[in-house]
């Protein structure tokens, strides 16, 4: 296939053509991205490295993600939203992390909002989850960066506190906490 089409893994398998790069993408692909995530920790560390990884390749943030658990204290919301200046100063000195003060404040104040959710995080998020899509997407050219939904999700969250949620991290979040299924239609996963 093309580069924007499903490519065949060493073990024989079609993926989504991002799916075959590495190891870690590899696993990361076929157990994790686009299964349906709940609960208020699980989708608060979705959010925390979506909006590390914004500028970054998301390799790099799958490849400090043990690192980023261990700093942010397993990404309990209560926790993270309980943390200070010392702390701020302990993840900036964090070589195992991406060292970003804007990220790293973004991620405490986020904490604080979601703690601070009437309803819940798992709420907010899935309420903007899309109607089932039709058709699965054939290549890479058919998944959008932005939807509706993602534009409406990213101004939720912010209304309620967010930060560095804009429409395309939304989006990403969305892709990877299963809201949507962006497998393309001859991958592997979508098969199953």
């Amino acid at each position: 296939m093309n580069e924007h089409g499903v490519t065949i893994g060493e073990d024989g398998l079609a993926r989504c053509p991002w799916g075959n790069s590495d190891p870690l993408y590899v696993g990361y692909h076929d157990e994790e991205w686009g299964k349906p995530v709940r609960g208020e920790d699980e989708l608060y560390e979705r959010i925390c490295l979506e909006a590390f990884q914004s500028g970054l390749a998301w390799i790099t943030i799958l490849r400090k993600r043990e690192a980023f658990r261990a700093a942010f204290a397993g990404f309990k919301i209560d926790e993270v939203a309980a943390f200070d200046d010392a702390d701020v100063a302990r993840l900036l000195a964090d070589e195992g992390i991406v060292r970003n003060r804007a990220k790293v404040n973004a991620s405490i104040a986020n904490a604080r909002a979601a703690r601070a959710l009437g309803g819940g995080l798992t709420e907010l998020i899935w309420s903007h989850a899309p109607k089932a899509r039709g058709k699965a997407p054939a290549s890479t050219l058919d998944v959008p960066a932005v939807t509706p939904e993602s534009t409406a999700l990213a101004k939720a969250l912010k209304k309620n506190g967010f930060v560095f949620v804009g429409p395309t991290t939304a989006y990403a979040l969305m892709q990877a906490c299963g809201l949507v299924d962006d497998h393309l239609a001859k991958c592997h996963v979508n098969q199953k």
